[in-house]
């Protein structure tokens, strides 16, 4: 965000109404496609043991609702991000449908943090600058989506700014060559 923008977030003329770094899409990228709102199905074979047909009812044929509250404890999500931050000091967490980077936590935090929170509210939850934008957008209602069409969850802001609560079966694709 560039210095007018900051401007303009700061006296409420920016027309977002989340604030910080939380970029909005417009609701076309949720339009119906080939495969729900996406044109292809999750992927076969996601990461943490993610129930695949579950993913793609989330991703892909799902507006408003998520997966069970504190369902991600049940997979070998946090056995295994504990694994990859301590060989690379961070998690990536790709989209579901087409392994895109999606978000890279923990960014301005502690792993400990990062967990703590996630399952205090639940869902994985991350921060703006965890937030890969090149891939995502918020819709005006909060809803928040991967470019290509994937229902990921929602913004749902606290006294902290944006906090993303995010379905860990939309994010647990495995990385796209590109």
């Amino acid at each position: 965000m560039g210095i007018l923008g900051g401007i303009l977030g700061f006296l409420g003329l920016s027309g977002n109404k989340f604030g910080g770094s939380c970029i909005i899409g417009d609701d076309s990228i949720m339009s119906k496609k080939s495969h729900g709102t996406s044109p292809t199905p999750v992927q076969e074979h996601l990461r943490w043991g993610c129930d695949v047909k579950l993913a793609d009812k989330i991703c892909n044929f799902n507006r408003h609702y998520a997966e069970p509250s504190g369902s991600f404890t049940s997979t070998d999500f946090i056995k295994q991000a504990k694994l990859e931050y301590e060989k690379n000091g961070e998690i990536k967490f790709n989209d579901s449908n087409t392994g895109k980077l999606l978000f890279v936590a923990p960014k301005g935090r502690s792993l400990d943090n990062f967990i703590k929170e996630s399952i205090s509210h639940g869902w994985p939850s991350f921060r703006d600058d965890e937030v890969i934008w090149d891939n995502v957008r918020c819709l005006s209602n909060g809803e928040s989506v991967s470019l290509a069409g994937t229902h990921l969850g929602h913004n749902l802001p606290d006294s902290s700014g944006n906090r993303y609560c995010i379905n860990l079966v939309s994010v647990a694709g495995q990385a796209s060559n590109e």
